[in-house]
């Protein structure tokens, strides 16, 4: 009983590791290589698939998913013969797992290779200035060029990317200061411009400030002329109206001659030679108010109205046509230069 029982137990052992092989659950977005007898067969692919045990043989199980190898920095030569590192990123994948088992040994190595020839001679075709702002065109290259050698390779290749684009440490360094400069240049010439435009607007300013001011000083000039205008209408209808007489205005006349005594400068008083004619019709009106006048309006005439400043006593012409007398004043008295050859008439302005 003991060997048969052997047997049985060898028998289900057996049958339980065939139903294992015979049993391939592939996941989601994967995919399996058969081989049969070292042969490819066929391509298992995502969910329950059955194989024939111990003859066919998963070979390995490929992830269709996209990937994203980065590769270490690698140093380039640029046109002007300055040495870069630049780090690149690939973005991949697996659209034909047969091909990708069987016409390459290893295509993340393959890849890493290629993207490094190809970005050397992308590089060495440019500067280093378009190196630094030409990513996309870099980018694009590589892509182009990937995309070709791969595809027999059953990899696709979605995306390139430069990570970083390191020059040299004294490159580096005289970018900076460059930098440095440019971006004072550009402050200097806002600042000149800001200034220039505060400048423009406050002579503006000051332009139509001007302009302003001027329309109201003529505004002024113009309205105080016609307020002058009007008082002189009013006074000349007053003076019409008031039938103003010889009279009144000789007396009117004889009350501005305190003004021109006026003032601590005067050392000189000058008599206009229409003062005796005032003062004659002076006389005679007074002379008719209180009936001793004469025909003439001679005698001695107190006037009503005492000018401040007048001497003490002041010799006045008669002959109006002799023209102004001038009358030295000093100290507080008037002395006129009296003319033996002409009559005077004697004022006492008390």
């Amino acid at each position: 009983m003991e060997p048969v029982l052997i047997v049985l137990v060898v028998l289900v052992v057996v049958a339980f590791i065939a139903l294992i092989k015979t049993i391939q659950v592939i996941p989601q977005a994967s995919a399996a290589i058969v081989e049969r007898f070292g042969r490819y067969t066929r391509t298992l692919n995502a969910g329950l698939n059955i194989v024939v045990p111990f003859i066919d043989r998963v070979r390995n199980r490929i992830d269709l998913r996209e990937q994203v190898v980065p590769f270490p920095p690698q140093p380039v030569i640029t046109q002007d013969n300055l040495v870069v590192n630049i780090d690149t990123v690939i973005y991949y994948q697996v659209t034909d797992p047969r091909a990708a088992t069987y016409e390459v040994a290893s295509y993340i190595q393959a890849i890493e290779q290629l993207t490094v020839t190809t970005l050397r001679n992308i590089i060495g075709s440019m500067d280093l200035e378009s190196t630094l702002t030409s990513r996309e065109v870099i980018n694009a290259g590589l892509r182009g060029v990937l995309d070709e050698a791969t595809g027999k390779w059953g990899i696709r290749v979605n995306r390139v990317e430069l990570k970083a684009i390191e020059p040299p440490t004294s490159i580096q360094d005289s970018m900076e200061k460059q930098m440095r400069a440019d971006r004072d240049k550009r402050a200097a010439i806002l600042t000149a411009e800001g200034q220039r435009q505060a400048q423009i607007l406050k002579a503006e300013g000051e332009k139509q400030a001007e302009v302003l001011k001027a329309e109201g000083e003529a505004q002024a000039a113009v309205l105080r002329a016609d307020g002058e205008a009007a008082a002189i209408r009013t006074v000349f209808e007053a003076i019409h109206d008031g039938d103003a007489d010889q009279k009144l205005l000789a007396y009117q006349y004889l009350q501005t001659l305190p003004e021109l005594a006026k003032g601590d400068s005067n050392k000189l008083w000058i008599i206009p030679s229409e003062v005796g004619d005032a003062l004659k019709g002076l006389g005679g009106a007074f002379n008719g108010l209180t009936g001793n006048g004469g025909a003439n309006g001679g005698g001695t005439v107190t006037a009503p109205s005492v000018p401040p400043a007048a001497p003490a006593a002041t010799q006045v012409p008669l002959d109006p046509a002799a023209g102004p007398r001038p009358v030295d004043v000093e100290k507080g008295a008037a002395r006129p230069r009296v003319d033996p050859t002409r009559e005077y008439r004697k004022i006492d302005p008390e």
